[in-house]
């Protein structure tokens, strides 16, 4: 594309206007990075459209030409999603921020750019409620959300993104305009389009409307903050309080390190721990009745007498539940401040917990790196940060990888997966023969080749080079 830019540019300054093209150095790169790891890949050419027609537009012009399009939202991602690896035409959504709430069917018709938090406090004042809550909230975007199937701390109870996506507005690679489905809470016409297109990480189309699901709102939480002498105990634990019949709205697991860096880290929180510390569980119990809440913490609090445990901190005000929750969302970005690393999505079924971590930590040990773990450990999500440290160079780029081999292929033996909520994208790629064999890989490549024939929609990402 380099050798025809200017050509392409003044075409898409046709489209969008003069002030939604940039081609200058500083907006390429700051378009050329999401925060999975330190990797830039800067687009040719950056633009911003206002509409469905023009997106439509763009499409058609680029598959003309065969041009990579990267679709770009709140560049909040960890698996290098929105990263213009073979350069083209870095499509932001950010003009996409229209919300409208239908109160009557609990439904909202919301547009890619929306902040996630700006949508769950917008359903709020209306008594309604939005579950998926990542920990990048008040940064990520809806349309990445819908692209990632993100989940967030209370997806164990609630679900994730893909549990409430209805219909969605979509732009094919070839610039073509579909609804995916219909909304409504009950369709069995067809294929799932919809369901296809959340989690397919911007390769198959790029989504302009979302349609969504909403709930009525609870008035009533109770917060909990569990310390562990052990840190196999506290995953054990999670197995046993959904045995005890309890399912709490949230259940997130963090390790020592991961606690004490963040603490470090955010500003106005504080805690004391006791040396001999080495997890804690923060556990959430939510609804409108009051006495049936502190009967269910009740029950989790006589299931975690079974295990070695320190004092349990009750969050007795807003203020003490928003601390607790600041320090959980705020564990990715400490981490991040403390070194240069590696961050891994594995999930499994949650009473495998247990071996899970303890196989991590072996794997670390075998191949020379630390290991910060901590995650949805309702669900089996545990999110493994991977620290340099002082590890040499040469050690990071060779045995480190083989070391995220063993951690995946660990994961899978547990009838787990690669990603819970992150998505594969550029940087686990590679990884996904571990998971899957080549049939399903090449039925992933021939949807992705009905979709988008020339290839031009965020290529090089999901499958791995080989295919």
């Amino acid at each position: 594309m380099q050798d025809n830019i200017s050509h392409i540019v003044s075409k898409l300054t046709a489209i969008t206007g003069t002030e939604y093209v940039f081609t200058d150095m500083a907006t390429r790169t700051h378009y050329g990075h999401d925060e999975t790891e330190d990797y830039n890949f800067p687009p040719a050419v950056v633009v911003k459209p206002g509409n469905t027609e023009e997106v439509a537009a763009i499409m058609r012009l680029a598959n003309e030409y065969k041009i990579p399009v990267v679709p770009i939202g709140g560049r909040t991602g960890l698996s290098g999603g929105a990263l213009s690896i073979y350069g083209g035409i870095g499509l932001s959504m950010e003009r996409f921020t229209k919300i409208a709430i239908d109160e009557k069917n609990l439904q909202a018709t919301v547009e890619p750019a929306v902040i996630t938090q700006v949508f769950r406090e917008a359903a709020f004042e209306k008594g309604l409620f939005y579950p998926p809550d990542p920990s990048s909230q008040g940064s990520c975007t809806i349309g990445g959300n819908v692209a990632e199937n993100a989940g967030g701390a209370r997806a164990l109870k609630y679900g994730v993104t893909k549990d409430y996506v209805l219909n969605l507005e979509v732009v094919l690679p070839t610039g073509e305009v579909i609804w995916t489905g219909a909304n409504t809470l009950k369709n069995s016409t067809g294929y799932n389009l919809t369901q296809l297109m959340v989690g397919s990480e911007g390769t198959l189309g790029i989504i302009t409307k979302i349609v969504m699901k909403l709930l009525p709102k609870n008035n009533y939480n109770v917060l909990m903050l569990v310390p562990f002498y052990k840190a196999s105990q506290a995953c054990e634990a999670v197995a046993e309080i959904f045995r005890a019949g309890i399912v709490p709205s949230a259940l997130e697991f963090m390790e020592r390190d991961a606690i004490d860096w963040t603490l470090k880290y955010v500003e106005g929180v504080s805690l004391t721990i006791k040396d001999e510390v080495e997890a804690h569980l923060l556990i959430e119990v939510d609804g409108n009745y009051p006495d049936v809440l502190f009967s269910e913490a009740e029950k989790i609090m006589g299931v975690l007498e079974q295990f070695d445990i320190d004092e349990i901190l009750f969050a007795d005000t807003e203020e003490q539940k928003n601390a607790l929750w600041k320090m959980r969302r705020a564990v990715g970005e400490a981490v991040k401040s403390n070194s240069v690393y590696k961050e891994e999505d594995t999930v499994v079924p949650r009473y495998e917990l247990p071996r899970l971590l303890q196989g991590i930590k072996a794997i670390g040990k075998k191949y020379g790196f630390h290991s910060v773990c901590y995650g949805h450990a309702g669900d089996g999500n545990l999110h493994v940060n991977i620290i340099k440290g002082n590890m040499s160079d040469e050690n990071w780029t060779t045995e480190v990888p083989k070391g995220i081999r063993e951690i995946f292929e660990l994961t899978v033996s547990l009838k787990g997966t690669l990603s819970g909520e992150h998505g594969i994208g550029y940087v686990q790629k590679n990884y996904m023969d571990i998971a899957f064999g080549p049939t399903q890989l090449q039925l992933m490549k021939s949807i992705k080749t009905i979709f988008d024939p020339n290839n031009i929609l965020n290529p090089g990402k999901i499958l791995p080079d080989s295919y």
